[in-house]
């Protein structure tokens, strides 16, 4: 049914209806249509929709259910549950999940309510607002939205989120949208979150969405957002511009706070101020700049550097100063012109290294002034050349290579002009170290490991001349007195352990003739433990062909075999016994060693061990204590190696061990019963008071003249070896280990610790002596320590050799440490005499200020 309704007898504007069934109430003034159909203008507007109702007076018309707009002249649609169209006024109000689209501008804009004023060109969308701009790939979600649609202009009223190109989120309230200008802007505090995990607070801001630029005042700016927050960067800003598609800016009243654990401390809190600051492509730089990475506190930082402008070069991972000043609490100390050192995230770089200055009585003085050079990506080296104040100097170069599956490093040096204070003689000396590392990665071996070394000088005091010099070596050998060279082989699976090689020892402190021993070949086997129903089975085999002292050679190979029952524990009395078979079986030849014969041998061994124990208890109000019977027996029907004159120790910590005597080749001959006992008393409320004591001793049927006499395990009787440890609380205790001979007459071995604690105070003293079978010893050693606070502290050690009435050493150190600073005076004196070492005096100051530097300056 097509009906023309005028709604006055004066009025231009009419509805045209299009309507399935019709019903006209109150003479005329109310028309309404059911069952779907349409309502349009002539000035565009189409509105389709189940049910209307059309108010004559009120021209106003009410569309309901399924409800849809068009407004043809400005390309504007509309959805929703409900319209109302007041004609008289060109207001559309829509209700119940309202969409509106601008095909123009292409927008959508979602809400609970929209008001569409058809003159004024604007819409006001309200309740849970949704704007979309398809083009842009824009969203803003608010609580309500004014678009001024022929201004290309959107205001929004209360909290707004904007979404941008999955690139940036932007958190503010009463946000405006220029379209035409691709502009957003706001005078309240925003929040700006980027797809790298950065945190822009502003308290106002301008965004240009196309060039991706930021303006804002108060600018806060959080990095690493999904990290901890000891791993982020914070920085302030007065005001600023940023560049954000390419990283730039350019701001005023800089303050950066870095990563508090950038440089490995976590207490650190490293800044850098600056009165501006300016990124452009890959350089930034920071003007009128202090940089620190002290804790902060109240009062100024222990050190701090203040510089005209430090500079960060990204391409080059460089920190550049200008016209610096290093400052200690606040007192210059140092101007340095212009330097750089590599930024934080380098880990190699090219370049001089710091300077280092040292002095020895025997070298004078050394200026050492290193360059590391980056070769390519795997491969690096280090050129350090050494000058001395005696006219010597050493040039030493370290070569680096780290592969996936290997490493090499390779340290040489040549030293020229060297004079030697013994035979006044200068000599051209040298020093060659390497070490190689592979993993083989062999199928089925979760270790595969070749390892190859070299250690190799020209002097026998070279280390101890010039081991200062050489402190950065990373493969400088640990033992200054004998050099050790060759190759090592280990293999690992869940089944077995093999390792081998050859190894060549040079001992410095003999004489040129008998100062080698070649180890060519050696190997260790081993299989894992094999349970059994009643136990486990062990094997393991080494062999070895030994050459020492110029013509002294052994031959060994030596195969082990053990047996050991499950522990055995006798309910009633509480009693535990383990019963275990040891078997050996040497295959030896030698020449020129008493041990062994030229012609070769195959010798089998054995030995039966009981150990039993009997663990007593009892507990009182105030202690707890144990007691513990101990009793090893043991049986060896055969004899052993004579090992009589080896040297060798026996104390209460390893006098159960079944090896005890540490021997290879040989099991301890004879009978024997070790007896021993444990004895611990606790205190239940303080736990720092205790008290234990050890007690063991060896008896045997017969005498043993093959066992080493130094451990006194060769008498029918042994020494008693024992020990004491009491806490009287927690400032005092003392350890005492003690051997007495079997006639309990004499002590052989004393060795007494004595520690005090009280508050900041901290000493220890510690007396060692050996006599008769023992040994020839009596020393005397002390180190007390005293912190005055949380970052002074003094410390003293003396070594005192009793025995030939002479005091090897003293050392004092006082040092300040606080997280960013530590400076230091050492004194140290030694008696210590070898070639051409001397006693010497030794002065060190040192100072670090982390992570820039560190200076280091030794007067002997």
């Amino acid at each position: 049914m097509n009906m023309l309704i005028f709604p006055h007898a004066n009025s231009k504007e009419i509805f045209n209806f299009d309507v399935t069934e019709i019903e006209i109430l109150q003479n005329g003034n109310i028309f309404k249509g059911y069952n779907g159909g349409e309502a349009s203008t002539d000035d565009g507007i189409t509105i389709t929709a189940n049910n209307f109702e059309y108010n004559k007076i009120a021209t106003t018309l009410i569309a309901r259910k399924n409800v849809n707009l068009k407004d043809k002249n400005k390309n504007l649609f509309i959805i929703a549950d409900e319209i109302f169209y007041i004609k008289n006024i060109e207001k559309i109000i829509a209700i119940g999940n309202v969409q509106i689209k601008d095909e123009i501008n292409n927008l959508i804009i979602n809400a609970d309510k929209i008001f569409y004023f058809k003159n004024e060109d604007k819409i006001i969308a309200d309740g849970n607002v949704s704007l979309n701009d398809v083009t842009k790939n824009i969203i803003l979600e608010t609580k309500k939205i004014t678009y001024q649609k022929n201004l290309n202009k959107v205001f929004t009223e209360g909290k707004t989120s904007t979404y941008i190109d999955s690139k940036y989120e932007i958190y503010s309230k009463n946000v405006t949208y220029l379209l035409d200008k691709m502009s957003l802007y706001s005078s309240q505090k925003t929040t700006v979150k980027n797809n790298k995990f950065a945190i822009f607070s502003l308290d106002n801001f301008n965004y240009q969405i196309n060039d991706e630029f930021l303006k804002g005042k108060n600018v806060l700016i959080i990095e690493n957002t999904h990290l901890p927050i000891e791993k982020r960067n914070q920085f302030n800003f007065e005001s600023g511009f940023f560049d954000l598609k390419n990283n730039n800016f350019k701001t005023t009243g800089t303050k950066i706070k870095l990563q508090k654990d950038l440089f490995d401390k976590s207490e650190n809190d490293p800044r850098l101020y600056g009165v501006s600051s300016l990124k452009k492509k890959n350089i930034t730089s920071v003007k009128k700049a202090v940089f620190t990475s002290c804790k902060k506190t109240d009062r100024c930082p222990a050190w701090q550097l203040e510089a005209s402008e430090i500079k960060h070069d990204q391409k080059n991972k460089q920190i550049i100063y200008d016209n610096a000043v290093l400052k200690v609490y606040d007192v210059p100390v140092f101007y340095f012109p212009k330097f750089f050192h590599p930024d934080p995230t380098v880990k190699r770089q090219s370049g001089f290294l710091q300077p280092e200055i040292n002095s020895s009585n025997i070298l004078g003085s050394s200026l050492s002034i290193p360059y590391y050079h980056v070769i390519s990506e795997d491969k690096d080296f280090t050129f350090n050349p050494i000058f001395f104040t005696k006219n010597a100097k050493m040039i030493q170069s370290e070569y680096r290579q780290k592969n996936e599956n290997s490493s090499l490093i390779a340290d040489f040096a040549i030293t020229n002009g060297y004079k030697s204070t013994s035979t006044q003689k200068k000599k051209n000396i040298n020093h060659f170290f390497s070490n190689f590392k592979k993993d083989l990665k062999i199928n089925n071996f979760f270790t595969s490991d070749l390892h190859l070394f070299v250690e190799r000088i020209s002097k026998d005091t070279y280390l101890k001349i010039f081991g200062d010099n050489l402190s950065n070596s990373s493969v400088k050998p640990m033992n200054s007195d004998v050099m050790n060279s060759g190759f090592d082989l280990l293999l690992e699976n869940e089944t077995f352990f093999l390792s081998g090689g050859a190894n060549i020892y040079e001992d410095l402190t003999k004489l040129q003739s008998d100062r080698y021993q070649y180890v060519l070949p050696y190997y260790n086997f081993s299989l894992n433990s094999i349970p059994t129903n009643n136990g486990s089975i062990n094997f393991s085999s080494s062999g070895n062909n030994t050459l020492d002292n110029t013509n002294n050679a052994k031959s060994r190979v030596i195969n082990d075999v053990s047996y050991s029952f499950n522990e055995k524990i006798f309910g009633n009395v509480g009693l535990s016994n383990n019963l275990s078979f040891y078997f050996k079986n040497l295959n030896s030849v030698g020449k020129n060693v008493a041990q062994y014969k030229s012609s070769p041998q195959v010798e089998i061994q054995s030995l039966l061990e009981l150990n039993s124990e009997l663990p007593l208890s009892k507990k009182t109000v105030l202690n707890n204590q144990t007691l513990v019977p101990r009793l090893s027996l043991r049986f060896n029907p055969g004899d052993m190696k004579n090992h009589s004159d080896t040297e060798r120790k026996i104390n209460i910590n390893n006098i159960f061990d079944i090896n005890r005597l540490g021997l290879e080749d040989s099991f301890e001959s004879g009978n024997s019963l070790t007896l021993g006992i444990d004895y611990k008393k606790e205190n239940i409320e303080d736990k720092d008071k205790s008290l234990e004591i050890k007690l063991a001793s060896v008896f045997r049927d017969s005498e043993e003249k093959n066992v080493p006499s130094q451990t006194t395990l060769n008498k029918k009787n042994s020494n008693l070896f024992g020990s004491v440890n009491y806490q009287f609380s927690k400032f005092l205790d003392i350890d005492y280990d003690f051997a007495i001979d079997n006639k309990i007459n004499n002590f052989e071995y004393n060795s007494i610790e004595l520690g005090l604690s009280l508050n900041n105070f901290i000493t220890k003293f510690n007396f060692i002596e050996e006599d008769l079978e023992l040994g020839n010893t009596n020393i005397f050693e002390n180190t007390t320590s005293y912190n005055f606070n949380d970052s002074n502290s003094i410390k003293f050690r003396t070594r005192r050799n009793r025995e030939i009435n002479l005091t090897e050493y003293y050392n004092l150190v006082y040092e300040y440490k606080n997280d960013c600073l530590t400076a230091g005076i050492r004194f140290n004196k030694t008696y210590y005499e070898d070639r051409d070492l001397k006693p010497s005096e030794n002065l060190m100051f040192t100072i670090s200020f982390f992570p820039i530097t560190s200076i280091e300056q030794s007067f002997k």
